[in-house]
């Protein structure tokens, strides 16, 4: 896949916007201290014995997220798990929604994953468990670890229909009938967005911020988000009204190229930790002041300025909490671990450019770590203390 210079500087932008020896002087110890010193000096030729790395004969499960942009950058901190000794599940075989994901976790069934996104992701940490603790009793979230403020979130439209139309925000098309109608394709009323996948969150807060916003015209669609967002890129290509939701990092802003084909929308109304529908946990979708990093050229905006309406993502490291008291130069690694925000954006565009299998996933995530030698070694020394 080429992609154009202006693809190149509007992701830059955006991701910018994140020996001593011993004898003895007395004469008549001679003979000795010679042999003594012949001794130190055989022992100096012999090889030194290596210290045992932390991890040797200890095993992680380590999982992943079923959303693909984030499989590179836990192929990386698997591969650097297992050069400070452990032996490392691959972490395909235990690919999880995050509903699922921290329950497993939790339950002592996996030990780690790669791809919290946080605030949203501690409204899983609610649930109960049957021995009268929570989930989020049984896990620690490694702070500072992978992409703080990392995941930028919000909802891209097609550039040459919203500007037609006048269109800056979700706000004014839910609240005029002659723009959310052209948004209606099954004819109920109401005009469709794609948004998330189930049990992603973003679907939970995306729920949360329609009743928040009052949202009476406006809905999302749900479906695998590949599928939607090939659907939506057909027809932003062809000028034609669609919103997505979509997020940084990922290969998806290599095709929709904000600025060129689409643009990101404003929300006036950013949701609060008010939880309007009751949710479990649903306080942790409060979205703060949202966020305003965005320009004109890739941002349509009422007066008041670009918000996307959705804080920018930490995306962290959680692990068992358990496991984690246990390991903690894994938990050191983990959290030393912290790949450049454009690496792991060009990194989804070659996954997306492979045939996405497993094998492609440990090839780029070998690939960045040989190029990023250095860097990968402060994390491990990091790791060993």
């Amino acid at each position: 896949m080429k992609l154009s210079k202006s693809f190149w500087l509007a992701l830059i932008a955006i991701l910018a916007v994140f020996a001593a020896s011993c004898g003895s002087d007395d004469e008549s110890s001679t003979d000795a201290g010679a042999s003594d010193a012949a001794a130190d000096d055989s022992a100096d030729d012999a090889p030194a014995e290596e210290a045992p790395l932390p991890g040797e004969g200890k095993s992680v499960n380590m999982g992943r997220a079923n959303w693909s942009s984030g499989y590179v950058h836990a192929q990386i901190l698997h591969d650097l798990l297992e050069e400070i000794g452990y032996d490392v599940s691959s972490p395909d075989a235990l690919e999880f929604a995050p509903d699922l994901g921290y329950q497993a976790m939790a339950s002592g069934d996996m030990d780690l994953w790669a791809n919290s996104w946080y605030p949203g992701h501690y409204s899983w940490h609610a649930g109960d468990l049957t021995d009268g603790t929570t989930i989020g009793d049984n896990l620690t979230v490694v702070e500072g670890s992978v992409m703080p403020g990392g995941g930028l979130q919000g909802m891209l439209v097609t550039k040459s229909w919203a500007e037609a139309n006048g269109v800056t925000s979700l706000d004014g098309i839910n609240a005029d009938e002659a723009l959310w109608s052209q948004l209606d394709s099954d004819g109920n009323g109401k005009g469709e967005f794609y948004g998330c996948p189930e049990d992603w969150t973003c679907d939970d807060i995306m729920a949360s911020q329609i009743a928040f916003a009052g949202w009476d015209n406006l809905e999302q669609t749900q479906a695998g988000y590949d599928a939607m967002f090939a659907e939506f890129l057909t027809k932003a290509q062809a000028g034609d009204p669609a919103i997505i939701y979509t997020w940084t990092p990922t290969a998806y802003l290599a095709q929709a190229i904000p600025g060129e084909t689409t643009m990101w929308l404003t929300m006036e109304t950013i949701l609060d930790d008010s939880n309007p529908l009751g949710k479990e946990g649903g306080e942790s979708y409060d979205q703060g002041e949202g966020y305003t990093g965005l320009g004109a050229d890739t941002c349509l905006a009422p007066a008041s300025g670009c918000n996307t309406g959705w804080e920018a993502a930490d995306i962290l490291v959680t692990v068992n909490k358990a496991w984690g008291d246990d390991n903690p130069e894994a938990v050191a690694l983990s959290a030393s671990f912290n790949p450049p925000l454009i690496d792991m954006a060009i990194a989804g565009v070659d996954l997306n450019a492979s045939d996405g299998s497993q094998a492609a996933v440990e090839e780029i995530a070998a690939k960045w770590i040989a190029d990023n030698r250095d860097l990968c070694d402060e994390w491990i020394a990091a790791a060993l203390g």
